[in-house]
């Protein structure tokens, strides 16, 4: 394996694991960080309910749905940059 491919190989999944380790932190955050501060929330209402309950309920899949489109746009791209992508 020639030192191009190797480097290239390298900056490949340098970004693919950067864009995972974004999506990871972000995961956590909605997972995690938000119902521990659901009480906090709960002190402001959103389309009549309170924030901490619409965010467990529906803010958080939401946010889940558009991490999982966010990663597919951005590693196809990744591939895309790197001659990896689908041809077809």
């Amino acid at each position: 394996m020639s030192a191009e491919s190797t480097d290239v190989r390298d900056r490949y999944w340098q970004k693919t694991r950067n864009l995972t380790i974004l999506v990871l932190i972000l995961w956590a955050f909605f997972a995690l960080i938000i119902p521990t501060l659901i009480t906090v929330l709960n002190t402001v209402t959103f389309l009549g309910f309170p924030l901490g309950y619409y965010m467990i309920a529906q803010g958080s899949l939401i946010a889940f749905v558009l991490l999982i489109w966010f990663q597919n746009w951005r590693q196809d791209a990744i591939d895309d940059e790197f001659g990896f992508g689908d041809e077809g």
